[in-house]
């Protein structure tokens, strides 16, 4: 009954906050004094619960209909360049089931519709292509077969298998209470987690690699060592109850047997842990984003660093790397900044993507990387939030929240979305909100033990921790 009531509750919430939208964007734009008064009467309150409730229609209405899966890109015009409207991302679909999560929890959808949901998703991957039991970035969502991602990129993807899995182990611990359908599902959860074979992804060395095909082998030969997004890479492969890493390969192949530690200080804040591509200014936002949807950077700290303070400092350099603003690009402040990989405007006007960053800044803020960050700085984030809606309107904020890329100096909006940046934006809004999906993640008993193993200690080991 209570579920009911709050979803009730949360439906008119959200109709009238749509209603709100819909009024702003009919405003004749002539009429500046009005809207602008229209549009800054919303509350906090109300603009979170707007941006939360569409961000997490992406993966909800925004869903590739066979699958059920996250499609990799949505373009709100509808035309596809490369015909790829039915390609869903693995990683970004491990993204998306906890983006569903928090829409149960916020009332958006009720718990059998994302039950449903999960089961048809669950069903897609029993079925669709795995090699080692490990996921390939992109799959057809029509057939469940493999879409390359470049040329040798066929196989598997170890990366975007591990944010896969983070999603789908956080639905297991949110099921695994439930009535017997429930239970069966986590069943079968657990039993493809269990059949991908992580350890074979060191081919015998103290590394992990990212990818393997089926027709070219290890021809990529990409080993995947920090820092960067890829930390939950080594914990879910460390955790594994089947097919797990020694420790000697995280602390060899991840911390580059000590190197990954940093004594760097920018803008007087502190960088515990550094990448060789980017060693000065923490590189773009999404490595503070991707491992950390479920894993809690909150007390998280192992030999090499403390989780909260490199994500809380990397945020807040990049947020002053836009108030400095040393190249002095249009409508960059305190309402307006984020550097992340997303959509660019590329010369001429083309449209490109870029892993945007301090030093690799074009003019384009991406709006996940202030938005996703909200656990770290939430008066900042917020202070962003407000500007891209207040400053903006419909052309930054669409259908699936705001719009992935925008930039101010040339007048650039685009209208299409990205899973990967998507996602990140409605989890980390929800556990900002109430910590659920941190908690369910870090209560899983085998996420635990690799921590353990590992070395990590955080204060959310114990299930009933808030």
């Amino acid at each position: 009954m209570k579920r009911n009531n709050l979803y009730i509750l949360s439906t008119v919430c959200i109709i009238i906050l749509s209603t709100i939208f819909s009024c702003k964007e009919s405003t004749n734009k002539s009429e500046t004094s009005n809207s602008e008064e229209s549009i800054s009467s919303i509350s906090d309150d109300s603009l979170y619960t707007l941006i939360h409730y569409r961000t997490f229609q992406y993966f909800w209405e925004g869903a590739e209909p066979n699958s059920g899966m996250a499609r990799e890109r949505l373009h709100i015009d509808g035309i596809y360049p490369q015909n790829d409207a039915h390609v869903v991302t693995t990683g970004g679909s491990g993204f998306g089931v906890m983006a569903i999560l928090s829409g149960i929890e916020q009332g958006f959808i009720t718990r059998k519709e994302g039950f449903d949901r999960f089961n048809k998703i669950v069903s897609f991957l029993e079925s669709a292509d795995r090699f080692h039991g490990i996921f390939p970035h992109w799959l057809n969502g029509e057939t469940g077969k493999v879409k390359p991602f470049s040329k040798f990129d066929d196989g598997a993807d170890g990366v975007e298998s591990a944010f896969l899995f983070q999603g789908l182990l956080t639905v297991g611990e949110y099921f695994k209470d439930g009535n017997n359908e429930e239970k069966e599902l986590v069943s079968r959860i657990t039993k493809l987690w269990e059949e991908a074979e992580w350890s074979w992804f060191t081919k015998g060395e103290n590394v992990l690699y990212w990818h393997w095909s089926p027709n070219v082998g290890w021809k990529m030969n990409h080993q995947v060592r920090g820092y960067n997004e890829c930390l939950i890479y080594y914990i879910l492969a460390s955790s594994s109850p089947t097919y797990n890493i020694d420790p000697v390969v995280y602390h060899e192949g991840w911390a580059r047997g000590g190197d990954i530690k940093s004594d760097q200080v920018t803008y007087d804040y502190e960088l515990p842990l550094k990448s060789n591509g980017a060693p000065v200014y923490g590189g773009p936002l999404f490595w503070a984003h991707y491992s950390y949807l479920g894993l809690n950077p909150k007390g998280l700290q192992d030999q090499y660093a403390n989780y909260w303070k490199q994500n809380k400092n990397h945020t807040l350099i990049n947020r002053q790397w836009c108030l400095e603003n040393p190249e002095n690009f249009e409508g960059y402040g305190e309402n307006c900044w984020g550097l992340t990989a997303s959509y660019t405007r590329k010369e001429g006007g083309e449209i490109g993507y870029k892993a945007h960053a301090p030093s690799r800044d074009n003019g384009t803020i991406s709006p996940t990387a202030a938005l996703s960050s909200i656990p770290y700085t939430p008066e900042y984030s917020m202070e962003a939030m407000r500007g891209f809606y207040e400053q903006y309107g419909d052309e930054l904020l669409g259908p699936y929240g705001f719009y992935d890329a925008f930039n101010p100096e040339h007048n650039w909006f685009i209208q299409r979305y990205l899973a990967i940046d998507q996602g990140p934006i409605a989890v980390m809004m929800e556990n900002h909100k109430s910590g659920l999906l941190w908690k369910l993640f870090m209560q899983n008993e085998d996420v635990q033990n690799g921590l353990t193993k590992l070395g990590f200690k955080s204060p959310h080991f114990d299930a009933n921790s808030n």
